[in-house]
């Protein structure tokens, strides 16, 4: 199950938010057709991307800004700019264009810090803009905790759109989280939950003197805690295919009848 959209339109055109996805796809595009083989690209990764060893021998420092627009594939830039593009856009309505990408990266430097003090000696670099999309994540929910967000859930057979509020989804995706922080092994590479727990911790407390300039309960009161505007509504079309129905009593035809 993964979010598609939310009921929460923009006032204004999110150029950062689109600039952001649009330099993220570049990058991933720009290294995944150069680097000829995996050493080649496990090299450009202990370069650029935040490996917590280089941190501590004092090296590194710009890697926890570049290791932001760097990704392990598809799937990983995929999920991440799906989430940027569902709630970027309403935080940086929220904040203002430059403020939203101060806040952003700020979110991720935090993101990046946490993972580094769950594991300061680590050789495993961290690529993923996943931190600071994660503090995208926290200030949304701060700002618009019962904003409707739309999941598709696929369950085998089972396949459905549904809405969820926003504190819902993005605190049970905050939790899941922490338990994998507590129960995964911190230096066996794979997922950087320490970092998407503190990119969402850094961006709830980072927006908290903006939710506090709203109104801070009385923002929530005020509106419920939904988007202070109409939401978005979806429909579904009909279809366009034909209808055919069953014919009674049909005689048998065709090779295949008996």
């Amino acid at each position: 199950m993964f979010p598609i959209r939310d009921h929460n339109p923009s006032r204004r055109v999110p150029f950062v938010t689109w600039s952001l996805i649009g330099l993220n796809v570049l990058v991933f595009l720009w290294y995944w057709g150069q680097l000829p083989d995996p050493r080649a690209l496990a090299l450009f990764f202990q370069q650029w991307g935040m490996v917590p060893a280089r941190l501590s021998a004092g090296e590194g420092a710009a890697t926890l800004v570049t290791h932001q627009f760097l990704h392990a594939g598809y799937l990983h830039l995929g999920m991440n700019m799906l989430f940027l593009y569902i709630f970027g856009d309403n935080m940086e309505d929220e904040w203002g264009h430059l403020r939203f990408l101060g806040f952003y990266l700020a979110c991720g430097v935090a993101a990046a810090g946490l993972q580094y003090m769950a594991a300061p000696g680590s050789m495993i670099p961290m690529v993923g803009a996943s931190g600071a999309v994660a503090g995208v994540l926290g200030g949304y929910v701060l700002m618009f905790p019962r904003a409707r967000v739309d999941i598709f859930i696929f369950l085998i057979v089972i396949i459905r759109i549904l809405p969820f509020p926003a504190w819902f989804v993005l605190g049970l995706w905050f939790l899941l989280q922490l338990l994998g922080g507590v129960s995964a092994p911190v230096d066996a590479g794979g997922v950087a939950y320490w970092a998407h727990a503190g990119g969402f911790a850094a961006g709830a407390l980072l927006t908290l003197p903006l939710w506090l300039l709203r109104g801070g309960p009385r923002f929530w009161r005020r509106t419920s805690g939904a988007p202070p505007h109409p939401g978005t509504s979806y429909r579904l079309g009909r279809s366009h295919v034909p209808r055919t129905g069953r014919r009674r009593n049909a005689p048998p035809r065709g090779p295949w009848s008996r």
